[in-house]
């Protein structure tokens, strides 16, 4: 019973440290967007220079991120989160000084692409699932996920107060050394699992080429890594070019500032929610509508006039369902395959969101060099979403056989 009582001073603990690590690790990646027009500008590059560094990074975060999160379920969490942030850090300081397209893209795109894949939330939701309480998790993940949030609205208008004050280079510099700060973070990680967390350890377990296996040949896992697909494409296509797209429209770039910090604002209140129905409704039905309605957000916006108001507003809705996708998502993964092997299932489902993400960014660089205008790739986000709000639907949401058929 005495290890009864602490298990909610371990568990808040565990939380606390992962929810600031995935402020840390997403709020400067957040902030790149704003450092599209002035690096550009120094360099005399066009847009697509600076987008490609970007979708290199996508891809290559989502490449490694199922490797990233199979060594963290064999070895441990705390060493990969520590690892990522160093190679996260030298990538933001390398990218300060990049002065030539392949520097940019080795800098931002390959170095910090890895830093990420180790350092990110995903991490973190395979470590939750194993250290916290069962009744815990659906909870933590969107706890999680809104803290990430939290960062993207502290540090956008954060990265253009810094530019203005101090420069983009020194920006850069700035949070290189803020990343940093994950490597203590992550000891909290080392500590013992939970009692519930360690009796489930006890049961038989798979290798991972058995936990590839079966989830390579599961239908539903398919349907859910395709939706997350959009959900990747969606996201980083706005957090880097809405703030470009906004100036070219006639508004000032502060609005792009605070619409992405709206966005991380109310989508801690989504991502939260989310992570509340996930554990009410059938996550399958969460996730069709989060996209349909992500879908339908985009159309209003692109048909109204702009102005700033309609773009704050748009900020809001968006930022309601902007990383909410990540609590069901994940929840349909442990449902499915449970929590052993959950960093690396989750990060394949992962690595679909950031090919998404990389043809996002990379296309929205390449269609605006072409045609002067970022439509296209709006109205592709528009039925990307309707595409995957029917994807969804046919989920089996029920742990596999092998699951179903073990001893309660």
């Amino acid at each position: 019973m005495a290890g009864i009582a602490r298990l909610p001073h371990f568990a808040g603990v565990i939380l606390a440290c992962g929810c600031l690590i995935g402020m840390l690790g997403f709020g400067p990646r957040s902030g790149m967007g704003f450092l599209l027009t002035p690096m550009s500008s120094a360099h005399s590059w066009g847009r697509d220079v600076f987008a490609l560094a970007l979708a290199i990074q996508m891809l290559l975060w989502g490449a490694a991120q199922p490797f990233a999160g199979a060594i963290a379920d064999r070895f441990g969490a705390a060493l990969v989160l520590s690892v990522g942030a160093v190679l996260y850090a030298l990538g933001l300081a390398a990218m300060a000084y990049a002065g030539t397209p392949a520097m940019l893209h080795l800098s931002a795109g390959v170095m910090i692409g890895f830093g990420l894949a180790g350092s990110s939330f995903t991490v973190v939701i395979g470590a939750f699932g194993k250290l916290m309480p069962p009744q815990w998790r659906s909870l933590a993940f969107g706890a999680g996920t809104a803290a990430g949030s939290f960062g993207q609205f502290l540090f956008s208008p954060l990265a253009v107060a810094l530019i203005d004050s101090y420069g983009w280079r020194h920006t850069l510099v700035i949070f290189a050394a803020i990343v940093l700060l994950i490597i203590p973070l992550s000891l909290a990680f080392a500590a013992p699992r939970t009692n519930g967390a360690a009796a489930a350890a006890t049961a038989p377990q798979q290798s991972l080429v058995q936990a590839l296996t079966e989830a390579l040949g599961h239908r539903s896992y398919w349907l859910l890594v395709l939706g997350f697909f959009t959900c990747g494409f969606q996201i980083f296509f706005i957090a880097v070019h809405l703030p470009a797209y906004l100036v070219d429209r006639g508004l000032a770039a502060e609005i792009g500032g605070w619409t992405l910090g709206v966005i991380g604002l109310f989508n801690m209140v989504g991502a939260i929610t989310a992570g509340w129905l996930s554990a009410l409704m059938p996550r399958r039905y969460l996730l069709s509508i989060i996209y349909f309605a992500r879908a339908v957000a985009i159309l209003a916006f692109i048909m109204l006039p702009p102005s700033a108001a309609a773009t704050l507003i748009f900020g809001a809705v968006l930022g309601l369902l902007w990383l909410s996708t990540v609590p069901p998502t994940s929840g349909l993964v442990t449902v499915m395959f449970g929590t052993h092997w959950l960093a690396m299932l989750f990060g394949f489902a992962f690595f679909s969101h950031q090919i998404g993400g990389f043809l996002g960014v990379w296309l929205g660089g390449l269609l605006f060099e072409r045609t002067g205008s970022y439509d296209l790739v709006w109205w592709l986000s528009i039925l990307l979403g309707l595409l995957s709000a029917a994807i969804n639907l046919p989920i089996v949401e029920k742990p596999v056989q092998r699951l179903a058929a073990a001893p309660a």
